[in-house]
């Protein structure tokens, strides 16, 4: 058992009181408001809400690349004052560099901070393999599909061991069809890499079909207006009764924000 699994249930990610206020010369405007929210180690935590609300906000400062106004987030007991490697990002551009072969998108962050040549080819063939692309090492990035590059997204994520994946709009860019098999895709892969994710979507269907709980938000000011604890194991069948069911009630909530918002 990894050490990661064995302490699964903990509380990993705690957000406390935690407000976010952009001031410009003429005005005002409150993002988020009193978001108070723990997070176990080793789950997947999705997060919907109004368009505009504040989600990537959010996410922006639990990856320390934006400071809160007010209130904590905390790992393991540290502070997310600044970006670290306890965090790993996933974007929806993909954010791959176009002049570079798959394993050296993967390896750039070993670059950066100076991770031995061999370790970093080896790390970035293990994390490849992981996400199904070993044919694909060498390949240039425009000789990859939607969601291949997705893929290569995720392994350079998860190839410096964060504790924490943030995960924004991942497959927002892909087709219908792509994104439904990347997200099983990402289910089987998290279920071998043991991390905390945090995925932020607009999609209903994704945030059941993928989630341990998903948080609901109301509109700007973004506050929490419901955590859901999803009971079921995965694979999930998206045309249960249970599914549709739930997926109903998250979208009835939002279109009464949406409502209210207009």
């Amino acid at each position: 058992m990894s050490e990661a699994r064995s302490k699964e249930g903990e509380i990993q990610i705690r957000i406390e009181n935690l407000r976010k206020v952009y001031v410009t010369d003429e005005s005002q405007t409150v993002a988020i408001e009193d978001f108070t929210l723990d997070i176990k180690r080793g789950e997947l935590i999705s997060i919907v809400g109004p368009s505009g609300c504040g989600k990537t906000t959010l996410l922006r400062m639990i990856a320390g690349l934006l400071e809160p106004t007010s209130g904590t987030i905390t790992i393991d007991g540290r502070p997310c004052s600044d970006p670290g490697p306890d965090r790993g990002l996933v974007f929806q551009d993909f954010a791959l560099f176009p002049w570079r072969t798959v394993r050296k998108n993967v390896e750039f962050g070993m670059e950066v901070t100076g991770v031995p040549k061999e370790e970093r080819r080896l790390r970035a063939e293990e994390y490849l393999r992981l996400v199904g692309l070993e044919k694909f090492m060498d390949a240039r990035i425009h000789e990859l599909s939607g969601g291949m590059k997705q893929r290569v997204g995720i392994a350079r994520a998860l190839v410096n061991d964060p504790e924490v994946i943030l995960m924004d709009e991942p497959f927002g860019a892909l087709d219908a069809q792509t994104r439904n098999i990347m997200q099983a895709e990402l289910t089987k892969i998290l279920e071998k890499s043991d991390k905390t994710i945090i995925f932020i979507t607009h999609s209903v269907d994704e945030a059941v079909f993928l989630s341990d709980r998903i948080v609901v938000l109301s509109k700007r000011p973004a506050e929490i207006k419901e955590v859901i604890d999803i009971p079921w194991p995965r694979p999930r069948d998206r045309a249960s009764p249970e599914f549709t069911a739930l997926r109903k009630h998250i979208l009835d909530e939002l279109e009464k924000e949406n409502v209210l918002n207009n």
